[in-house]
């Protein structure tokens, strides 16, 4: 980590996930129950449909997001496709409804602090519906300025700004916000295709959320990653 000086981070598997009651609903309406734990599970896995090679990094997300949502739903153990399809609907309704994401990942926010406690900077770079930066100073996570949660210098949410991951361009906006050269930056994400692909494009050192242990960190357009459990596994590479 010589050199570095700033910690940009993505949201969506970093700090939140799908909140596990609303998925368990989502699958219940389908007639298959399903143990609430596995959900966070099922997002990591799910995540790995992202892990595509060449200039299809650069497609649509949601070219791949019903691919997401399928795989989402295997590693919940459902198998019968027919079933899928139907879970999947019923996902697709949640995904598109406010709050989902509001699950916050158990030891996020301490290694959040450890970040800023290292003295690095913090900005926040995520795909999202504008409203980012409104919902992590309501959860008391973070703010752009002083406040209750941690000090960022920036928020570059993909809904505000008109552009999204993986494309290099927000990522650049962050670097302009805060003034800063990407070689003294690292991107923190989950989803390699998109994370690490856009990171990488920009000039930044990715790094990728993988509790599970589900990417192999090879590489693929061009972007090679660092696998780490957590947001406290990497404060302490630090």
């Amino acid at each position: 980590m010589r050199g570095i000086e700033a910690v940009l981070l993505d949201i969506g598997g970093v700090f939140n996930l799908p909140v596990p009651s609303r998925v368990a609903e989502a699958c219940s309406r389908a007639g298959h129950p399903i143990d609430e734990a596995g959900v966070p599970r099922a997002h990591y896995r799910g995540a790995t449909v992202f892990d595509h090679p060449g200039e299809d990094a650069l497609a649509p997300v949601d070219r791949w997001w019903p691919e997401y949502l399928r795989e989402f739903a295997r590693s919940l153990g459902i198998t019968d496709e027919t079933l899928i399809t139907e879970i999947v609907a019923n996902l697709v309704n949640e995904f598109t409804t406010g709050g989902l994401w509001d699950y916050e990942i158990p030891g996020a926010r301490q290694g959040l602090q450890a970040l800023a406690d290292k003295g690095l900077r913090l900005g926040i770079i995520t795909n999202n519906d504008g409203e980012a930066l409104t919902r992590l100073r309501a959860a008391e996570l973070a703010q752009v300025g002083p406040g209750v949660g941690v000090n960022v210098e920036c928020v570059i949410d993909s809904g505000a700004v008109g552009l999204e991951k993986p494309d290099p361009r927000i990522f650049e906006l962050a670097l302009i916000a805060m003034r800063i050269e990407p070689s003294k930056c690292i991107y923190v994400g989950d989803m390699p295709g998109i994370d690490a692909v856009g990171a990488t494009r920009a000039g930044i050192k990715p790094f990728i959320i993988d509790p599970y242990q589900d990417h192999d960190g090879a590489g693929f357009a061009g972007a090679e990653f660092q696998s780490i459990e957590s947001l406290g596994a990497l404060a302490e590479l630090f």
